[in-house]
């Protein structure tokens, strides 16, 4: 036994044990990298995927952007609309009452009176005339009042004139009437006017 040479043997088994630990380590390298290529691939398919998402998203984003114009497009027009039809409407509201102002005004001058300018600024009207005596202008105006088109009528300016060549003296006056848009509760009592004083 003291002869048996063990060096060979342990060469041979330092070899096996290299040998099985490079083979060892390839396979750890190789499943390492075959991990990080795996690894790779499925984080690409997973940003390819999210990003197939993302760009489905913008472009229903962007159709509802266009929608969402063409909703307002439409309102505008609908508004437009609207305010026409309430312009139209407005117009066929009134409309009876320019006809109503004119006829009421002719009908309610009483003889002895005219009339020398009018004026409109809104529902306000001014009248200017001449009347033979305060007690025609009132009468005029208490016809006014009556009349379910006209209300509020105000006295502003009444003077004498000189008198004519037959010694009558007729009266200038300035009076403001409201023009009604509807016609007024013929139920409701018309409003009283104060007559001028001084006249006959």
């Amino acid at each position: 036994m003291a002869g048996l040479n063990l060096l060979p043997w342990r060469e041979k088994a330092r070899e096996a044990k290299k040998k099985e630990f490079f083979n060892v380590l390839g396979a750890t390298l190789l499943g390492a990298v075959g991990l990080v290529v795996l690894g790779h691939f499925y984080m690409q398919s997973a940003l390819g995927y999210q990003q197939e998402r993302n760009q489905m998203l913008e472009t229903e984003i962007a159709a509802l952007d266009a929608q969402i114009k063409q909703i307002e497009a439409l309102d505008k027009t609908r508004q437009a609309l609207l305010d026409r039809m309430k312009v139209i409407e407005n117009l066929q509201s009134t409309r009876p009452a320019v006809v109503h102002l004119f006829d009421d005004m002719v009908n309610a001058l009483p003889k002895g009176m005219y009339l020398v300018n009018l004026q409109q600024r809104g529902t306000l009207v001014q009248l200017e005339g001449k009347a033979e005596s305060y007690a025609r202008v009132s009468s005029y105006m208490n016809q006014l009042d009556a009349s379910p088109w006209l209300s509020s009528s105000n006295l502003n300016i009444i003077s004498t004139n000189a008198a004519k060549d037959d010694g009558l003296a007729l009266r200038d006056f300035k009076l403001d009437v409201t023009q009604l848009l509807t016609q007024a509760d013929p139920s409701k009592p018309p409003e009283t006017q104060k007559k001028p004083e001084g006249g006959s």
